[in-house]
C-alpha cells in the first residue's frame, strides 16, 4: 500500500511537455441539398469571439471545396452565403493535435431566407507545440557546435550518455534512433554510438518522443529520438559552408602506468562542411557533405580487480584513436502535380578508424607487471541508406497516402593485431571480421483529417539479413580460443500494421492507437562453434497506446498516457564471437537472449505564461525480461567473461521537471531535473562460456536522477553566450553501481556580415571533471573502475550562408 500510495502521489504532481500545432488548415465541401452537386463560388467566412470578429474568408472552387490556411486553435463560427440560397452558420472547433481538419460536407437550400447571427465564446491561442514530441534546434546549442550529434545531445533535457556512447532517456538506454524518421544501419536500438559519426553541423533539429503513438515501431521502451538533417528548400541556389577546428587532450587527467604508449595530447579535430540546394519550378535538388577527422582518447580506464582469494589485478585500458569520417547526402523532391510528389534521398557514410590499445596488468600487492597487452586495430565501415517516397494528396488538404521504400547497407571490415607480452615470453595473434548488413523496409501510411481530429492507418514490412564471419590466425603462444571462430547470420522479419485515432472536443484531446507486430529473428551459428547453437525468438503481439489531455483556463494542461513497447536484442547482443580487446575480460553475446517488454504510464501537468512555462511529468515503467550484461569468473583463473543475459524485472518510477523562463531580452534560462527510483528484481543466470558459471543477485533499488541547467545570455543583438551544467547522480545497474559525475560546457556565438555568417568558440567539459566511475560485484570478485577518456574539447568555427 505504501508503494501504491507513493506512485499515486507522484502522478498527482506530474506532467508532460507536449508540442502542439499553432496553425491549422481547415477545409470542407459545399453541395446543393436537392441534387448533391458541388456548389462553386460560395462565400465562406470565419468569425470568432463575442463580437463576431472577422478572421478569414474564401470562396469555394468548381468542386465546391474551400480551404482556410493558418487558422489558430479556438472556437469559431463559419458562415456560408451565395445569392439564391439560404445562409448557413455552423460552429467550428479548431484543435491543437492535427495540422489539418476536414469539417465535412455542407448542403445549402435554394431559398432567399437567412439565419440570424450566431455568437460563440472564444478562448486564448494555443501553445506552439505538438502533442507527441519535443523539438530542439542544434543551432541553438552553442556550447556543442562543431562536435558530433552524439556530443550535442548531452545537453538536451532527459538525455544522458555513457562512456560507450549509449544514449539514456529517463534512465533507460533502450531508445529507438531514427534519421529523418527512418531506421538505418547507422543507428537503431543498441547502435546509438553511430551518432558519433555524424557532425552536428549536418543536423537541423532533434525530436524527442517519450510516448510514441502506434504509428511508430514498438521497439524502444524509453521512446524515440528522431534526428532531422538540414535540407534547404528556398527558390534558386542557396546553401551554407563552414569549417571547425578543435583541440582535445589539453591536460593529462591521470598519468599512465609505466611501459605504455603515451596518451594522445593536443589531439586535433577538423570538420569542414557544405550543403546546398537548387530549386526551380517543381523540382528541388539538394546536396550535403562533411568530413569529421579527429584524434581522440577513446578510453583511459583504470581498474582494480579484487578476488575473494585475496589476489588482485590493477590495470589500465588505454585506447588512442585516429578517425576520418565522411558523410555525403543528396536527393531531390519532384512535385509532379498537386496530387503527386516523389522524393529520393541517399546517405553515404564512410568511417575508418585506427586504434592503438595498451593494457598493462599489475599484481595489486607487489605492483609487478604480469602482462602487457597491446593491439593495433583497423576498422572500415561503409554505409549506404537510400529511400524513395511517393506522397499522394487527395482533394481535401491533409488527406494523403504516403508510401516509402528504404534500403540500408553496411559493410564492416575489421582486423586486430595483438602482442601478448609476459615476463617469460611474447605471443602474437590476429583476428579479423567481415560483415555485411542488408535492411529492406516498405511502409504505407494513410492520414484522413476529420472534423474533430484525424484517422491514421498504416503498415510496415521489414527484412534484415546480417551475416558475420570471424577468422582467428593464431600466432606464437596464442591465447585465442579457436572454437569461438566461424560464421553466424542474423535474420529478422517484421510485419506490422497500426491504426491511430485523434479526437478533439472543446477542451479535451484524446488519442488512441493499436499496433500489431509479427517478428521472427533467427540467429544461425556455425555448427562447429564450441559453446552456442542456433537460436532466436518470435512473437505476435499487440502494442496499445493511449493519451488524454484536458485543457484548463490560464494555459494549464493535465494529461495521462499509457503504452506498451518491446525491445528486441540487436545482433551485437546475440553475437557469439568474443572481442579480445581486453583478453582478461572477454565480451560475448548470447543467441538465446529474448526480447524485453515494457509498460509505461504517465500523468502530467503544465502551466504556461507569456515568457515561459513549467512542466512536470510523473512516470512509471515496468519491464519484464530485462536485458543486461553479466560478468562472471572463469573457474580456476583470474579471467572474466561478460555475456548478454535476461535478468528478471525492472521498475522505474520518477518525476521529471522542465522550467523555461525568458528574462527580458538579455537572458533565457532552461532547467530540467529527472528524479526517479530504479529497482531491479532478483535473478539467477548461467553464463555458458566457458563452462556454465552461475550468478545470483538479490533485488535492489536506489533513488537517483540528473539535473541540467542551461543559460543563454544575449549581450548584443548579434552576440550570444551559453553556459550548460550537468549533474548525474549515482545509479544502479544489474551488477553494481555507477557513481556520480558532472560537467560544464560553455559557448560563444557571434553573428557577422549582416547575419549571413557566424563565428563561434566553445569548450565541452570546461573543467575536465567528467569521469565515469563504476563498481561491479561478481561471485568471488569486485571490479572498481575510473575512465578518464577525452571529454574536454575546445573548438572554434565559422559558418556562412549563401
Amino acid at each position: 500500500m505504501k508503494y501504491i500510495s507513493f506512485v499515486i502521489l507522484l502522478t498527482l504532481f506530474s506532467s508532460t511537455l507536449y508540442a502542439q500545432n499553432s496553425q491549422v488548415t481547415v477545409s470542407g465541401i459545399v453541395r446543393i441539398e436537392q441534387d448533391r452537386t458541388p456548389l462553386p463560388y460560395v462565400n465562406v467566412v470565419l468569425f470568432q469571439g463575442l463580437d463576431s470578429t472577422f478572421v478569414a474568408g474564401t470562396v469555394t472552387n468548381e468542386a465546391g471545396l474551400f480551404t482556410f490556411v493558418g487558422i489558430k486553435p479556438g472556437s469559431y463560427t463559419m458562415r456560408f452565403s451565395i445569392i439564391g440560397f439560404e445562409r448557413k452558420y455552423i460552429p467550428v472547433q479548431v484543435g491543437r493535435l492535427s495540422a489539418f481538419l476536414d469539417i465535412g460536407t455542407f448542403y445549402m437550400k435554394e431559398s432567399s431566407a437567412s439565419l440570424g447571427d450566431v455568437t460563440v465564446t472564444g478562448r486564448r491561442d494555443a501553445i506552439d507545440e505538438q502533442l507527441d514530441k519535443k523539438s530542439y534546434s542544434l543551432q541553438d546549442n552553442i556550447s556543442q557546435l562543431g562536435g558530433s550529434v552524439l556530443q550535442a545531445m548531452q545537453n538536451l533535457p532527459g538525455i544522458t550518455i555513457d562512456r560507450d556512447g549509449k544514449i539514456f532517456l529517463r534512465g533507460s538506454d533502450n531508445v529507438a534512433i531514427l534519421l529523418d524518421g527512418k531506421q538505418t544501419a547507422i543507428t537503431g536500438i543498441g547502435a546509438q554510438s553511430g551518432l558519433d559519426n555524424i557532425p552536428a553541423s549536418a543536423i537541423e533539429r532533434i525530436e524527442i518522443i517519450t510516448n510514441p503513438s502506434a504509428r511508430f515501431d514498438a521497439s524502444g521502451n524509453a521512446g524515440v529520438i528522431n534526428i532531422i538533417f538540414r535540407k534547404e528548400s528556398d527558390e534558386g541556389l542557396n546553401g551554407r559552408a563552414g569549417f571547425v577546428f578543435g583541440m582535445g587532450g589539453l591536460t593529462e587527467r591521470r598519468a599512465n602506468i609505466a611501459g605504455m604508449r603515451d596518451q594522445y595530447r593536443f589531439s586535433p579535430k577538423l570538420n569542414p562542411s557544405m550543403s546546398g540546394n537548387y530549386k526551380k519550378g517543381d523540382v528541388n535538388l539538394f546536396v550535403q557533405s562533411d568530413l569529421l577527422w579527429h584524434k581522440t582518447i577513446m578510453k583511459s580506464e583504470f581498474t582494480d580487480r579484487v578476488y575473494l582469494s585475496g589476489e588482485g589485478i590493477t590495470q589500465q585500458f588505454q585506447e588512442n584513436r585516429t578517425q576520418p569520417i565522411f558523410n555525403f547526402k543528396t536527393g531531390f523532391d519532384w512535385n509532379v502535380n498537386p496530387a503527386n510528389v516523389f522524393s529520393f534521398s541517399m546517405l553515404f557514410n564512410h568511417r575508418e578508424y585506427t586504434d592503438l590499445g595498451d593494457i598493462p596488468y599489475l599484481n595489486t600487492v607487489s605492483m609487478q607487471q604480469t602482462r602487457l597487452w597491446k593491439y593495433y586495430e583497423n576498422e572500415v565501415n561503409q554505409t549506404l541508406f537510400a529511400t524513395l517516397t511517393h506522397a499522394f494528396a487527395f482533394l481535401q488538404p491533409g488527406h494523403k497516402l504516403v508510401s516509402s521504400l528504404n534500403y540500408s547497407y553496411r559493410h564492416k571490415d575489421e582486423v586486430f593485431y595483438f602482442d601478448n607480452i609476459l615476463p617469460s615470453f611474447v605471443g602474437t595473434d590476429t583476428t579479423s571480421l567481415i560483415a555485411d548488413e542488408h535492411i529492406w523496409d516498405f511502409t504505407v501510411d494513410y492520414t484522413k483529417p476529420l472534423r474533430s481530429g484525424r484517422l491514421e492507418l498504416g503498415t510496415k514490412q521489414r527484412s534484415r539479413i546480417f551475416p558475420n564471419d570471424i577468422m582467428f590466425d593464431p600466432g606464437f603462444n596464442s591465447i585465442l580460443d579457436p572454437g569461438l571462430a566461424g560464421t553466424a547470420e542474423y535474420r529478422e522479419w517484421l510485419s506490422a500494421g497500426y491504426t491511430n485515432l485523434v479526437y478533439e472536443h472543446d477542451m479535451l484531446q484524446l488519442e488512441g492507437g493499436l499496433r500489431l507486430e509479427y517478428v521472427e529473428v533467427d540467429y544461425l551459428v556455425d555448427p562447429n562453434h564450441s559453446v552456442y547453437r542456433s537460436d532466436g525468438f518470435n512473437y505476435v503481439d499487440l502494442f496499445p497506446s493511449v493519451r488524454a489531455t484536458r485543457l484548463l483556463q490560464g494555459d494549464i494542461r493535465v494529461s495521462a498516457h499509457y503504452n506498451r513497447r518491446v525491445d528486441r536484442p540487436e545482433e551485437s547482443a546475440l553475437r557469439v564471437f568474443p572481442t579480445y580487446a581486453n583478453p582478461e575480460v572477454l565480451v560475448l553475446g548470447n543467441p538465446g537472449l529474448e526480447p524485453q517488454f515494457t509498460q509505461s504510464m504517465e500523468l502530467g501537468f503544465r502551466k504556461s505564461w507569456a515568457d515561459g512555462y513549467v512542466s512536470s511529468v510523473g512516470y512509471h515503467r515496468i519491464t519484464d525480461n530485462l536485458m543486461t550484461r553479466i560478468i562472471t569468473q572463469v573457474p580456476g583463473t583470474e579471467r572474466l567473461t561478460s555475456v548478454s543475459q535476461n535478468a528478471d524485472k525492472g521498475w522505474n518510477t520518477g518525476l521529471e521537471w522542465v522550467l523555461s523562463q525568458r528574462f527580458g531580452s538579455t537572458f533565457n534560462l532552461n532547467a530540467s531535473a529527472n528524479l526517479y527510483q530504479n529497482r531491479i528484481g532478483g535473478f539467477t543466470i548461467v553464463n555458458a562460456y566457458p563452462n556454465n558459471s552461475t550468478y545470483i543477485r538479490s533485488e535492489e533499488s536506489n533513488y537517483t536522477g540528473n539535473v541540467k541547467l542551461n543559460g543563454l545570455f544575449k549581450f548584443r543583438s548579434n552576440v550570444d553566450l551559453q553556459v550548460t551544467g550537468t549533474y548525474l547522480a549515482a545509479d544502479i545497474i544489474p551488477q553494481g553501481t555507477i557513481l556520480p559525475r558532472y560537467s560544464m560546457d560553455i559557448g560563444l556565438n557571434w553573428r557577422i556580415q549582416g547575419g549571413q555568417s557566424e563565428l563561434f568558440v566553445n569548450a565541452s567539459d570546461l573543467f575536465s571533471t567528467l569521469v565515469t566511475e563504476q563498481e561491479l560485484e561478481g561471485t568471488g570478485f569486485v571490479l572498481r573502475s575510473k575512465d578518464y577518456y577525452e571529454t574536454q574539447v575546445v573548438r572554434i568555427g565559422y559558418q556562412h550562408r549563401f
